[in-house]
């Protein structure tokens, strides 16, 4: 099966080190078995040790972080930045996401003090301990760090194209924070018929459908919930037999090494959209 006319290639990597937090576009990355190095490495809970994310607190939007070395660094345009040592040894503590009990490695008071200042309420930053065991679910079941299924989220060019012409106003690519953007598809939603795919010296295998929540309705780059949009409009034409709408498609490892923006994207197998 041939879904293109055309051939396919990375046109953007990103990573999101902390769940919730702004992303960093790539130019090369490197693929683990729980996807791009570092990607969901952190993650932000409450008091009750429950995650944090966009859904409640869309400020974290505007968080930026970056890892140097042992260092993570995390930056806001109004309450500055903050530095700490990761800590990767200490014993984890029980902390929970979507009510599933999961473990992470505290990092200490100075970032939850400066967390707890920008998202105005208590909140402290776990690390994922480094023998930490997940499965995820799909149809190539695979493992992940702290994202909310599957460890890697694939979107087209062409889908949301798609989707901005029936856009009063177009959406940028970043509502939908995606570690790998593909140009070259002629159709949208090609990434949901996508089954094995390599891209540089990875592999990848499809696991499920992403569907969509409300981190899609905040604007990424002011940190701020911005209407219905484009929940309201996916459901007039994505909506999915899991429930929700649908809007790319997830994938989990099966082979790790690096890629890059500008890399071909070798799809092997191809299959039917599960919509």
């Amino acid at each position: 099966m041939s879904a293109t006319g055309r051939s396919a290639t990375v046109s953007e990597l990103v990573c999101y080190p902390v769940k919730g937090c702004a992303g960093q576009s790539l130019d090369t990355a490197r693929m683990t078995v729980r996807g791009i190095e570092h990607d969901r490495e952190f993650m932000i809970v409450d008091d009750d040790f429950a995650f944090r994310s966009q859904r409640s607190d869309p400020v974290l939007a505007v968080v930026t972080p970056s890892i140097d070395g042992d260092e993570l660094t995390l930056t806001h345009e109004e309450f500055g930045s903050v530095t700490c040592t990761i800590d990767r040894r200490s014993r984890p503590i029980d902390v929970t996401m979507f009510r599933a009990p999961f473990l992470g490695i505290d990092q200490g008071d100075d970032v939850a003090s400066w967390l707890s200042e920008v998202v105005g309420e208590a909140s402290r930053l776990v690390a994922v301990p480094s023998d930490f065991h997940r499965v995820t679910d799909g149809i190539t079941p695979g493992t992940a760090a702290f994202a909310d299924s599957s460890a890697v989220h694939i979107l087209s060019e062409s889908t949301l194209d798609g989707l901005n012409t029936r856009m009063d106003a177009p959406l940028p690519m970043n509502r939908f924070r995606p570690n790998i953007v593909v140009t070259g598809w002629d159709d949208p939603h090609t990434e949901d018929l996508v089954r094995d795919v390599s891209i540089g010296e990875t592999e990848l295998a499809y696991t499920k459908l992403a569907i969509r929540c409300p981190v899609t309705t905040v604007d990424q780059a002011r940190g701020v919930r911005d209407g219905r949009e484009p929940l309201k409009t996916l459901g007039t034409y994505r909506k999915a037999r899991q429930k929700g709408v649908a809007f790319g498609a997830k994938f989990s490892v099966v082979d790790g090494g690096t890629l890059s923006v500008g890399d071909s994207v070798n799809v092997t197998t191809w299959g039917e959209s599960e919509l």
